[in-house]
């Protein structure tokens, strides 16, 4: 289950993502095998390998797609790409692409999407680029897309409909909803790339955690002051550990009986808090106090704090992200004079570190017996360590 990370370091566009991923070790057949299903005669893509701040990327060029008016329609690129026969998941985020860049459009001007008319972004070479990296990721199978924030730029450019702000009105459109991160002047995020990050990726503020495979740069044209023109592709695995991510949530409560803090307790275990507790504080003005506190898992986290807040009288709930390392567990079944008795067992690989009779057990098997439970307790024990 693979992960691919698109990071715009400096910026990104199509073309720039297109060599990112053949950099990677995205297979050039199946670019070359798809592009000569759009039958578009004379063209090719070139890759040339060169080097931004120190850094080793490739810089792909199409070849053969002059065109002194480039423009077309949103219907008869989505035609073309349709009847090319394109592997299904290429076409599919080839096609979801267009369609994002033609409502960003749409809305730009105050027209329809299927009305839209592409300028620079119908030419031949932005739909190469991005029918391109579709048939490179479709190629590569990643589970899942993660894209970083990209960098926005600043000032004024050149386009069919005149001098227009930087970053260009479709691209803010692609990106709404999204983060775009300061940085110096130009054009770092074309609206290609901005549909790419849109269209293909889920957001993520950093590099997710995972056991990196293979990396891609893929530079632009521009040279930057302050970054590297360069796009960052990695592909990697979910990285294999023995410690677990999870929450502490934390609350103080200086005004609600412990009779409801006890209640509340049972509530947040049972929406799904792995353990929970309550310990005593002095608070301002030294009134004395509840902490309470809960260990949670990411998935059960807004349960655990919605239930915080209905069952406490607290306005705020602390969330601090901690790792915890869990011994290998299992529940193993012994034969006492007392009765069958459930014990728990903690394992470090094959070393057994931990034994703890199951308490409900003990405590039923010693009603039954009239016997002391701490009785019952050591028998358990004691039958563990003798099948042992």
């Amino acid at each position: 289950m693979s992960t691919l990370v698109l990071e715009p370091i400096g910026g990104i566009a199509g073309d720039m993502t297109l060599a990112a991923l053949l950099h990677l070790g995205a297979p050039r057949s199946a670019l070359d095998a798809g592009l000569r299903r759009l039958n578009l005669p004379g063209v090719s893509v070139e890759a040339q390998e060169v080097e931004v701040a120190g850094i080793r990327a490739l810089h792909v060029e199409v070849r053969g797609a002059a065109e002194r008016h480039p423009h077309r329609k949103w219907r008869d690129i989505r035609e073309l790409i349709a009847r090319a026969g394109l592997p299904a998941r290429a076409a599919g985020l080839a096609q979801a692409g267009f369609a994002r860049l033609a409502e960003a459009e749409g809305r730009v001007h105050g027209i329809p999407a299927e009305s839209v008319e592409f300028h620079e972004v119908g030419a031949i070479d932005s739909i190469v680029d991005v029918v391109g990296a579709a048939l490179l990721i479709d190629a590569l199978a990643p589970a899942r897309i993660v894209g970083l924030p990209p960098p926005s730029g600043s000032g004024t450019a050149k386009s069919a409909h005149g001098t227009i702000p930087i970053p260009a009105p479709a691209t803010l459109e692609l990106l709404r909803g999204r983060t775009l991160r300061p940085s110096g002047p130009g054009e770092r995020t074309t609206p290609t790339g901005a549909a790419i990050l849109a269209a293909w990726t889920e957001e993520a503020a950093s590099v997710p955690e995972l056991t990196v495979d293979r990396i891609g740069y893929g530079a632009g044209t521009r040279r930057w002051d302050d970054a590297p023109n360069l796009v960052r592709a990695i592909l990697g695995r979910p990285a294999v550990s023995d410690r677990e991510a999870a929450w502490v949530l934390e609350a103080n409560l200086d005004d609600l009986s412990p009779q409801l803090v006890a209640a509340a307790l049972d509530s947040v275990l049972a929406a799904g808090a792995l353990d929970a507790w309550i310990a005593p504080v002095t608070m301002k003005k030294g009134r004395p106090g509840h902490l309470f506190g809960a260990l949670v898992p990411e998935a059960a986290r807004a349960r655990v704090e919605a239930e915080i807040f209905k069952q406490t009288s607290s306005l705020g709930v602390r969330a601090t992200r901690i790792e915890r390392r869990v011994l290998d567990r299992e529940l193993v079944e012994v034969e006492t004079a007392y009765g069958k008795v459930r014990v728990k067992v903690g394992r470090l690989g094959a070393d057994v570190l931990n034994v703890a009779p199951e308490f409900e057990d003990c405590r039923q098997a010693a009603e039954r017996a009239g016997v002391a439970l701490k009785e019952v307790m050591a028998a358990a024990l004691a039958a563990f360590r003798g099948a042992r």
